[in-house]
Order: structure tokens, then sequence, then C-alpha cells
């Protein structure tokens, strides 16, 4: 985990600053994701059907469940100090380029892309770092280093980070 003093951040734009810890996606996750939201179609849930069926002969991750994975990738690789508190405040331009396979790993890459200062109200005024391109997840076929990473997700994330 790397330390990020949100006063500083600006000038670290375009700059890879952390990379994080690998992540399985299981079956296990998945079927709990679909439990969780409803969302059981057999593409992510039926292992005998997917091999037979789907053009990936295994089951697949939700995309949205890719997409919920950035918020722990982040946390655990990042502590923004500097400020009282950093809230996930949305994202832009969420992409799903490709499917994650059940039992794939992901990891999350997080580089600055931009810093912009965002004045509302009085009360509301604050400092808005855009962490982004946060290219989450890259899928590990075989052993780190050795095996085909592509990108599965990219998602920018915005996180208003106030320093109160």
């Amino acid at each position: 985990m790397i330390d990020i003093d949100v006063r500083t951040i600006r000038d670290r734009v375009g700059e890879e600053i952390a990379v994080s810890d690998w992540l399985p996606v299981t079956q296990a996750r998945i079927d709990q994701f679909a439990e969780a939201t409803g969302d059981r179609q057999w593409i992510h849930v039926d292992s005998a059907r997917a091999a037979v069926e789907s053009p990936f002969k295994t089951t697949i991750a939700h995309g949205f469940l890719t997409l919920s994975l950035l918020s722990p990738l982040i946390r655990e690789s990042i502590q923004f100090n500097g400020l009282r508190m950093a809230i996930n405040y949305g994202m832009n331009r969420v992409r799903f380029v490709s499917p994650v396979p059940s039992g794939a790993r992901i990891r999350a890459r997080i580089t600055v892309q931009a810093v912009e200062e965002v004045t509302r109200t009085r009360r509301q005024a604050g400092m808005h770092r855009r962490l982004a391109r946060a290219v989450l997840p890259e899928l590990a076929r075989g052993t780190p280093g050795r095996g085909v990473l592509t990108p599965r997700l990219i998602a920018t994330p915005l996180i208003p980070c106030s320093p109160w």
C-alpha cells in the first residue's frame, strides 16, 4: 500500500501511482453476486451449460461485479492522507471491454489522469481529485508475468477529496 497526500496529487498527473494485488474471481464470488442482485443468468451461474453453449466455454463474472471490485482494489492499494474522508463519487466512462472468466485473477493499475478543482457552494466547495484510467482488471492466464494480460474494464472513478 502506498500513502498519497491529496494536497500533492496534482504533481502526479499522468503517473501510475499504484498496482493492486491480484484478486481471484471465483465461481463462489460470482454466485454470491448473482444471489445478491437477482441476476442469475446462466452465463454466470451454470458451469455445465456455459461449457457447452458459451463462446467462452466457462462462466463469466457479471460486468457490475467486476466494476464493484474496483473499490476494494483501490482501498487496499492506496491510503489517502491530508483529508478527513474520501467517498466514491461515481464513475465516468465505464466500459466492459472483455469478459472475466470464472477462476481468473484481476488487479487494478491506477493512474492519476486529472485533478480538477470544483466549487459548488461554500458548504460543498472542495477539491475533486479524479483518479482515472484505473484499468481494471487485468486477466492472468497462468502465472502473473508469464500469462496474457488483457484489460477487462476501463473505468474513471471520481473521488472527491476535500481537506476539511
